[in-house]
């Protein structure tokens, strides 16, 4: 069964970086469903999901990585561009403020009314 999350993961990172993000959510939904506190596999599902402009369940995954991974920077600013997108500018500025904080990085702040 390893050798098949492996593979599915494999297949998945390849159709993402490919563009081809539907394709990569068919093969990273099962990996992340079999294994649900896989932090690594649900951030890239998150981010296909981001890419192919589903943000509702963008919104999910990434809210669920943020649950199991606090300290994740790169969810709070996933997190915040998809809120963005979703013209949830308050929501969004929160996780852009913990995204500069975790990172200590300000240009994350810049350009962005929070």
């Amino acid at each position: 069964m390893e050798d098949m999350r492996a593979l599915s993961y494999g297949l998945g990172q390849q159709y993402f970086e490919e563009r081809n993000y539907r394709g990569a959510i068919r093969a990273l939904k099962p990996v992340v469903d079999e294994t649900p506190d896989d932090v690594g596999t649900r951030l890239l599902l998150a981010r296909a999901y981001y890419h192919a402009a589903l943000l509702k369940p963008a919104e999910e995954q990434l809210l669920e990585v943020i649950e199991r991974e606090p300290t994740e920077y790169y969810a709070h600013l996933m997190l915040a561009r998809t809120l963005e997108r979703q013209s949830r500018r308050d929501e969004a500025g929160k996780h852009r403020r913990i995204a500069a904080a975790l990172t200590g990085d300000d240009e994350l702040l810049e350009g962005h009314t929070l």
